[in-house]
């Protein structure tokens, strides 16, 4: 038999392969003998290879912070207490807290408290700086009109570097934030290297844990649009600011209610 027939005969195709159509998880990959096909292993290694890179991709603090001003919205540019990557990944509790630098300024910056319900926007680089980069903006152009028809008062969006879910309770803890919308990158996985994350927490402060929070995941082209998960968010701000809660007590019923 030729050799390249040989080869052929030794591949054998997964009788699950027409669902690869339908998700991009790492399914029906075939077999070379007992061992997976060297295509799929290569493959492995790239996806594997970008979910690092995801990992340690930097914000894009000045571009983001254009293209949010012309999107009418200024921009404080923050840090929290993990002074780089490394730190960031070793210490948790760092990425959680903002740095002194930080805090002086949003005290600095705070306009005269008034009962007005106030929404603070944080876009943070999380576990994918890549997410927020590609999709917080996109995301925050289909959010933003329908917050301004109801006349929300947004306060000055906060980019941090650094940071985690937690430390957006700091922030508008600090800016006097009746409900905070945190924008983050997910981790990685080997099909999603760049998942957006948002988080959403009514009278946010210092020490909240996750029940406190509503959580919207994976908005991306490939997975949430970015209309969609607008439109949820928007629901569940509406709703967190009528029952004056988040978290386990907010629970999303909009395709309930609207159906």
């Amino acid at each position: 038999m030729h050799k390249h027939n040989l080869q052929q005969a030794l591949i054998h195709t997964d009788p699950w392969a027409s669902l690869r159509a339908f998700t991009a998880a790492r399914i029906a990959l075939g077999r070379t003998g007992t061992a997976i096909p060297l295509q799929e292993v290569l493959s492995f290694r790239m996806a594997h290879a970008h979910a690092r890179d995801a990992v340690y991709s930097l914000l894009q603090v000045e571009p983001l912070t254009q293209q949010l001003t012309v999107l009418g919205l200024p921009v404080n540019q923050l840090h929290s207490q993990a002074a780089d990557r490394h730190e960031y990944l070793q210490r948790p509790d760092k990425g959680r807290r903002l740095n002194e630098g930080s805090v002086a300024q949003l005290m600095g910056n705070n306009s005269p408290y008034t009962s007005d319900a106030a929404i603070a926007i944080i876009l943070a680089d999380g576990l994918s700086a890549t997410a927020v980069n590609h999709h917080a903006v996109p995301l925050l152009s289909q959010l933003i009109p329908l917050l301004q028809n109801i006349n929300l008062r947004l306060l000055p969006v906060s980019l941090v570097q650094q940071g985690r879910v937690a430390i957006g309770d700091e922030i508008a803890m600090l800016q006097q934030a009746t409900l905070v919308v945190v924008l983050i990158g997910e981790r990685p996985g080997l099909s999603s290297p760049d998942s957006l994350g948002i988080y959403i927490t009514y009278q946010p402060r210092v020490g909240l844990t996750d029940e406190a929070r509503n959580c919207i995941s994976n908005v991306r082209p490939e997975g949430l649009s970015y209309q969609a998960a607008a439109d949820k968010l928007y629901w569940l701000i509406r709703e967190s600011l009528r029952l004056r809660v988040s978290g386990v007590e907010l629970k999303d019923q909009e395709g309930l209610l609207n159906g």
